[in-house]
């Protein structure tokens, strides 16, 4: 099978939940089942729609990916490995929650 089509397949995996993002969530982590970091991340927006402050807190996170810095790339273009860790991480020092 060609590579792409691999990439498109939804992988098995974990998110952990940091700080202010562990207390939107209310857990410290969760499984994902997700091809992108984007399908991930909508997915977790859904399992916690009841927890108002989870999505706002996920607008200013950084994420790692397998312990690799996604940075400023698209979610839609950052795959996840099975047995992959998505790292949630909130700004840690200064500013308001």
């Amino acid at each position: 099978m060609a590579a792409t089509d691999t990439a498109a397949r939804p992988a098995a995996g974990t998110i952990r939940y940091w700080a202010a993002a562990k207390a939107a969530a209310g857990t410290a982590e969760e499984p994902y089942r997700a091809a992108t970091l984007a399908d991930a991340l909508a997915a977790a927006r859904q399992r916690h729609a009841g927890q108002p402050d989870f999505a706002r807190v996920l607008l200013r996170c950084s994420f790692l990916v397998d312990g690799h810095p996604v940075g400023t790339r698209d979610h839609t273009e950052v795959p996840l490995p099975d047995r992959g860790t998505v790292e949630v991480l909130p700004p840690f020092a200064g500013g308001s929650a």
